[in-house]
């Protein structure tokens, strides 16, 4: 199947997830897909954990959309990043017999042998968010963003920003194996590629505020503030957590050391616009009605898109201005 993309924009998801997917929705009593007697779809939605703000955003689209006035029965586990629990919990999904399974994968790798459990006992898969490095015939199809773009889409910030003035950066890492701290570091690469910026650390922050405060207090321990000019932040939790340390170290975010970093919640938006973070490439979380509708059109046996792109933008700090008290997130 080709993969489709669709328009950017949170406040496009609801109508493309209705027109595009058939939303559940649109129809409180289930009837668009296999259920109970009564009708009612069940399904086990296994959500990374709550690591940061975008991921409680995400975990609150999907509740609003599989609630039972959409008619269905949500069965949520959050696996606090723990990707073995994770999985535990889809077997158990599993074993419960469920009508289908969300899944936001921890990390790429290790999914084989429970997504060929579900396709053996008949239960259909869902991805969100984040991929499998498994066939892709084990499931159903996957909606999310794509977190190489918008690696790529800061990376050429950096450059134009930094052109060819020798720059130092750090990197505050998603999880390791993850999709998004993969592909986001690959595509922040690529296009930095052949610029004078210069990569002098990396670490993991694991998505959250409190990993990379710690992490860049760590950068800014070994290098000191004079020694980093530029942190790429795979997430703006981390990004918010570096805004915390180097104010600690008597310096001043956005401008002693410049910030890129991803998502586009509230908090991160609202950095950017107090000149803390200097660019911010969106990854929209606002996923749950699309998933919704192909876990509906999927049990009722049509053709769904192996691949479900929602396009993200970019702010800068004068953009998130404009729009930062009109968005949801």
């Amino acid at each position: 199947m080709q993969k489709k993309t669709l328009l950017a924009g949170f406040a496009l998801l609801g109508a493309l997830a209705l027109t595009a997917t058939g939303c559940a929705g649109s129809d409180a009593t289930g009837d668009a897909g296999s259920g109970d007697d009564d009708g009612v779809v069940t399904v086990g939605f296994a959500q990374t954990g709550s690591e940061s703000g975008w991921r409680s955003a995400n975990t609150e689209s999907m509740k609003e959309a599989f609630s039972a006035e959409n008619g269905f029965e949500l069965i949520f586990n959050a696996a606090d990043n723990d990707t073995a629990a994770q999985i535990a919990a889809v077997r158990d999904f599993i074993n419960q017999g469920v009508d289908a399974i969300v899944i936001a994968p921890i990390v790429e790798d290790g999914w084989d042998d429970v997504l060929q459990e579900a396709a053996d006992a008949g239960i259909p898969v869902v991805l969100e968010d984040r991929t499998v490095s498994a066939s892709d015939d084990l499931y159903a199809s996957w909606v999310g963003l794509d977190f190489k773009k918008e690696g790529v889409m800061a990376g050429e910030w950096a450059a134009e920003t930094f052109g060819d003035t020798p720059t130092k950066m750090v990197v505050l890492e998603g999880t390791t194996g993850s999709a998004p701290a993969n592909d986001r570091a690959e595509g922040f690469d690529g296009a930095i590629e052949g610029t004078a910026i210069e990569k002098i650390d990396s670490q993991t922050g694991d998505f959250t505020r409190d990993g990379g405060k710690t992490v860049m207090e760590g950068f800014l321990q070994k290098y000191g503030v004079d020694g980093i000019d530029l942190v790429y932040a795979h997430n703006d939790d981390m990004a918010l957590g570096a805004i915390e340390a180097i104010e600690a170290a008597g310096a001043e975010p956005g401008v002693d050391i410049q910030i890129v970093s991803i998502d586009a919640v509230k908090d991160g938006m609202q950095a950017l616009v107090d000149g803390k973070i200097n660019f911010i490439v969106e990854c929209n979380p606002l996923l749950g009605e699309l998933a919704a509708g192909l876990v509906t059109d999927v049990l009722a046996g049509e053709d769904v898109e192996k691949e479900v792109y929602v396009e993200d933008q970019t702010f800068t700090q004068e953009q998130a201005a404009e729009v930062i008290d009109s968005r949801p997130y």
